[in-house]
């Protein structure tokens, strides 16, 4: 029903943006991938994607083509949801999960959270194929993530909106921050992703 939206971005962070267009402002799911393409940008074009429940209509929002096609091959997989398929796009780049699925790398896909051995299996089985057309925009943004103010308390919240437990966020990120101080917000989500 939507192909794309085009206006300034009033508002975005990790997981959603806000996007005004004719005086309207519509709520946008997004991945750290999609953030990381726009998050420095005044007025943006997002992909969408339109998920009809019965109790909501949510819109997906995809810097790229490629990333919205890759959503969508990931959400006909049984057992994967638009928010693991968001966190399968949040933990890894479109090239890291296409080059995953083409080689049956299920250790790579079951790292993250959510997704497990079966459900791995599974994305391989019937996405292999289909993931090979699949033809991989180079990347929006081409340049590395700026880093952002309060990363600590942004990644946090970020992180707790994809359902992950206070204290064990608290943890992964005081860690990481440790190791190293200079990372992005981008840098910390994905690690921390990675560790969860």
């Amino acid at each position: 029903m939507y192909e794309y939206i085009k206006g300034s971005v009033v508002y975005a962070d990790p997981t959603q943006a806000v996007v005004e267009t004719s005086g309207i402002g519509y709520h946008i799911m997004i991945s750290l991938q999609t953030y990381s393409a726009i998050h420095t940008q005044k007025d943006i074009l997002l992909w969408l994607h339109l998920l009809v429940k019965e109790d909501a209509h949510l819109l997906y929002g995809f810097a790229t083509r490629d990333e919205r096609e890759i959503f969508r091959l990931l959400i006909s997989v049984s057992g994967v949801g638009p928010n693991t398929a968001r966190m399968i796009l949040s933990a890894m780049s479109n090239e890291e999960i296409r080059d995953a699925l083409i080689t049956s790398d299920v250790v790579r896909i079951k790292s993250i959270k959510g997704i497990g051995t079966k459900t791995a299996e599974r994305m391989i089985i019937e996405l292999k194929d289909k993931m090979m057309k699949v033809g991989l925009e180079s990347s929006a943004s081409g340049s590395s993530p700026q880093p952002v103010s309060e990363t600590g308390t942004e990644a946090a919240a970020a992180l707790q909106q994809l359902g992950f437990q206070r204290s064990a966020v608290e943890k992964v990120l005081a860690r990481l921050q440790k190791e190293n101080p200079s990372y992005s917000l981008e840098e910390l989500i994905r690690h921390s992703l990675k560790i969860l």
